[in-house]
């Protein structure tokens, strides 16, 4: 064999080998950046989930509430209600919204611009304070005026002013914020109404169940009360 052939043989060897070991490598990085992907794909995805405590309630979503005012804002699908507070709440009226003049069934035409009203439904805090009313209620002249709230000790909502800490009544024992079950319907109503009828000025956005059989029902755009607690009759014991 001669010299050059040799040498050729050799060459095409090392070539091979140099080829065979790139390859290798470039096959294992691969394999790694492949198993890093999904590794922080994974990461990622359990970044993501957000689980709830076990027996928790979600507070952020509607819930059922309500709020009483005056009516201002009339239109064919709603109006504005301006609680005793200086709360402003649109409420969204729809075809199977009830309406009562005190405890006598009425139409949606009995609810006009200075009527004082109750109104019942599906409270949304996400964009603003709205309210899908299932009843509105209209009351007697002057009940939601500020006379009324300024009678029952409610402290307005002040922006920047520090909440008032104060007890009143009887507050449960074993009471804890975020405890409790979120309730809605009629037993929603009934709590709600209490609670506004003893502490106008607010706006009720969930009542919550409490393991005691009462029930807790929270009150946002106010300084005082933020928790007015309803017995299982229905009538208010405490707030703080």
């Amino acid at each position: 064999m001669s010299k050059r052939t040799s040498l050729s043989l050799k060459t095409f060897v090392s070539v091979t080998l140099l080829l065979l070991v790139v390859t290798v490598i470039l096959a294992a990085c691969g394999s790694s950046s492949g198993t890093a992907t999904a590794s922080s794909s994974n990461s990622t995805s359990s970044s993501s989930t957000t689980t709830q405590p076990s027996g928790s309630n979600a507070r952020s979503g509607p819930a059922a509430g309500g709020a009483s005012g005056i009516v201002s804002n009339v239109s064919t699908s709603g109006f504005t209600l301006t609680t005793s507070g200086g709360q402003k709440v649109i409420v969204d009226e729809a075809s199977s919204t009830t309406y009562q003049n005190g405890t006598i069934s009425t139409s949606a035409s009995a609810i006009t611009n200075g009527e004082s009203v109750l109104v019942l439904g599906t409270v949304n805090t996400t964009n603003g304070t709205t309210i899908a009313a299932t009843q509105v209620i209209v009351q007697p002249t002057g009940s939601g005026g500020s006379a009324t709230s300024s009678a029952a000790g409610v402290v307005p909502f002040q922006r920047g002013a520090p909440t008032t800490s104060k007890q009143v009544g009887q507050i449960p024992a074993n009471y804890s914020q975020g405890s409790g079950t979120i309730v809605s319907g009629t037993t929603a109503n009934k709590a709600t109404e209490a609670a506004l009828a003893a502490y106008p000025g607010g706006v009720v956005d969930r009542v919550v169940k409490l393991s005691n059989g009462e029930y807790e029902v929270h009150n946002i755009g106010v300084n005082w009360p933020h928790h007015v607690f309803v017995n299982q009759d229905f009538k208010v014991v405490g707030a703080d």
